[in-house]
């Protein structure tokens, strides 16, 4: 059975164009009706009703309804919300002003929510070099092979995700050239994306700028609320954009290279990291040095160890050849298979 269209009651003109517009942007398909006669039959099986201000005058009796939306071409008046109250509109929009809004509602029919919401993970290194890219890859494609995931690139300053994932010649949109305007259409963003097998990447440019704030916090939002798997590679200089994902992240891993002195880098990032998020872990990296053992390194710290990654040379000649392999053994997978088990509910007497 199809599933039902949202419903725009508009006469061609300017208003119609720019409701048209809009919908496009979330790649959201309606149904158009010239005016209320005929958009009588359909008016309470569509889960959105579009209606141009300019038809709601002298409007016939509509059936009761939720979700109707006024579009208004001015700034709403006393005669505006008098004709959308007739019509059981509780909302009114008027463009250009609130074309965010107008895009959120054709979204929500769009994207219509999984019955739960995905699981965000945040990798951040306790220093440069730690392997945390690696670690994100590996994550999102383990975590990909069971259940949709999207693999994020939230440092501009890092070269490009896609280029150890071997996308750098792959047609599809990077952070430099993603325009949102308000809320995000997953289906469209996807479609949009280099992918690595399934898995799609946003990642920064080599050139331009990198995502604000706000964007990330709508991609993070969008991924999370289509259910999949969302896994962003942040970086150590700290911003707004770090924050907001942090904010929204269910899980932030530090990955410490096993040293004194990068434990010591990594517990000023924690420091920054703590009033910002609740549940963190401790992935240590590499060989030991100084003597400090990885249960050391997370003892130092607090967050608990839940894996060491020691380096594979088979996966780090795919990486630098952009050709990145995630062996089904090793200590790679094993931690990224770690990772992911850490994000399932804790029993209930744990919990407690």
């Amino acid at each position: 059975m199809a599933t039902a269209q949202p419903l725009v009651v508009a006469g061609e003109g300017t208003v119609f164009e720019e409701i048209r517009r809009v919908a496009a942007v979330v790649g959201c398909e309606f149904d158009h009706a010239p005016d209320l006669a005929a958009a009588r039959g359909r008016w309470t099986r569509a889960p959105l009703v579009v209606l141009d201000e300019d038809l709601a005058a002298d409007s016939p009796p509509m059936p009761a309804r939720d979700n109707v939306v006024l579009v208004s071409k001015g700034t709403p008046d006393v005669e505006t919300w008098r004709r959308a109250a007739a019509l059981s509109a509780r909302r009114v929009f008027s463009l250009p002003d609130d074309e965010a809004d107008l895009t959120g509602a054709f979204a929500d029919v769009t994207d219509a929510p999984a019955d739960s919401p995905g699981p965000v993970i945040a990798f951040v290194g306790g220093r440069g070099g730690s392997g945390t890219s690696v670690l994100a890859a590996a994550v999102a494609v383990e975590a990909d092979r069971t259940g949709p995931a999207l693999l994020v690139d939230c440092d501009p300053l890092g070269g490009g995700l896609d280029l150890p994932l071997g996308l750098e010649d792959t047609k599809g949109l990077r952070w430099p050239e993603v325009r949102l305007s308000g809320r995000v259409s997953v289906p469209s963003l996807i479609a949009s994306l280099p992918s690595r097998g399934k898995l799609p990447v946003l990642s920064c440019g080599r050139s331009g700028a990198g995502p604000t704030p706000r964007a990330l916090s709508a991609v993070v939002a969008a991924g999370s609320r289509a259910g999949r798997t969302v896994v962003c590679d942040l970086p150590r200089h700290f911003d707004e954009g770090t924050v907001a994902v942090a904010s929204a992240a269910d899980l932030i891993v530090l990955v410490v290279p096993v040293e004194f002195r990068a434990c010591m880098a990594a517990k000023q990032v924690l420091t920054h990291l703590r009033p910002h998020a609740e549940r963190f872990a401790i992935v240590a990296s590499g060989h030991p040095v100084d003597g400090v053992s990885a249960a050391q390194t997370a003892g130092l710290l607090g967050p608990p160890l839940i894996a060491t990654v020691s380096p594979e040379r088979r996966v780090a000649a795919t990486v630098e050849s952009g050709e990145f392999e995630l062996p089904s053994k090793g200590s790679l997978v094993a931690a990224a298979r770690a990772v992911l088990a850490e994000l399932r509910p804790l029993p209930l007497a744990q919990a407690a």
